[in-house]
C-alpha cells in the first residue's frame, strides 16, 4: 500500500505546483486581433480630441492617423461630440481617447449607457505631451490633462499626476508599450500594472481605464512601439466579450 500512497503524494504536489505556476503566468490577450470583412465590422464610437480621425490642420490631403488605420481593420469608426443619450444609440462600444469636458446631462447619459451593457475604453491623460501647432487656449488644441468633471469619481476612481516626466515603458496585460508621463489610478475597480489600468464593472456594463493617450502617436515616439496599437485593438476586442 505503501507505493500507491507515494504516487498519490506525488500526483498532489504537481497538482499544486502546476497550479501555482498557472497563478503566476501574466494575464495575455491577443497581440494581433484578426481583422474583420466590411460587413462584419460593428461600429465603434469615438470622442477624441487628438487628431485620430481628423488631421490637427484642416486639409483635404491625407486624414486620419496609424490608430485609425488600426482601429479600421476590426470597426466601423463612428466620430462622436459628445455623449448624450442620441449619439450613444449607435453602438455598444465606445473609445474615449483623451475626450473634450461633457457636460453633467452627457455624463449622465454615458453612465447609464455603460450600466445598461455599454463597453467603455477611457484613455484619461492627466499629462499630455501630445504635440499640436495650435496655440494655447485655442479651443480645438487637445486639453493638457484629462477633462473629468466627475466621471472617474462616480466611477470610485482617482486619477493622479505622473510621478515622473518623459518616455516611459509600461504593461497592459503582459503586452509592453511605450508611453509618456503616465498617470496612476487608484479605487474601487480592478486596478493594475501599479495603478495604469482600472477595470470596472459597472452594472451590465463594462469600462477600461487607462491613465495615458499618449501611446497612440506612435508617429512621433521614440522607442518600441510596435505593440501600441495592437494593445488599443486587444482591448477594445476584449471589452466585445
Amino acid at each position: 500500500m505503501a507505493r500507491p500512497r507515494v504516487l498519490l503524494v506525488g500526483f498532489l504536489v504537481l497538482l499544486i505546483y502546476g497550479a501555482a505556476a498557472l497563478a503566476l503566468m501574466p494575464r495575455e490577450r491577443a497581440a494581433h486581433p484578426a481583422p474583420r470583412a466590411a460587413a462584419e465590422k460593428p461600429a465603434l464610437m469615438i470622442l477624441t480630441t487628438l487628431p485620430l480621425v481628423f488631421p490637427e490642420e484642416f486639409t483635404l490631403q491625407g486624414a486620419g492617423s496609424k490608430a485609425l488605420t488600426a482601429l479600421e481593420t476590426r470597426y466601423r469608426v463612428v466620430p462622436l461630440g459628445t455623449t448624450d443619450a442620441s449619439s450613444l444609440k449607435q453602438g455598444q462600444l465606445l473609445l474615449l481617447a483623451h475626450p473634450i469636458a461633457q457636460t453633467a446631462e452627457a455624463l449622465v447619459d454615458l453612465d447609464r449607457w455603460v450600466r445598461g451593457g455599454g463597453r467603455v475604453l477611457l484613455l484619461a491623460d492627466p499629462r499630455l505631451d501630445w504635440p499640436s501647432d495650435r496655440p494655447l487656449g485655442d479651443k480645438l488644441r487637445p486639453p493638457p490633462s484629462f477633462a473629468d468633471t466627475g466621471l472617474l469619481k462616480h466611477w470610485g476612481l482617482t486619477l493622479e499626476a505622473p510621478a515622473e516626466s518623459g518616455p516611459q515603458l509600461r504593461t497592459i496585460a503582459g503586452n509592453e508599450i511605450v508611453t509618456v508621463s503616465s498617470g496612476r489610478l487608484a479605487g474601487a475597480c480592478d486596478v493594475e500594472e501599479g495603478g495604469f489600468v482600472a477595470r470596472c464593472k459597472l452594472g451590465n456594463g463594462r469600462a477600461v481605464v487607462v491613465a495615458d493617450a499618449d501611446f497612440l502617436n506612435v508617429e512621433d515616439l521614440d522607442g518600441p512601439t510596435n505593440s501600441n496599437l495592437d494593445v488599443l485593438v486587444a482591448e477594445l476586442a476584449a471589452l466585445e466579450r
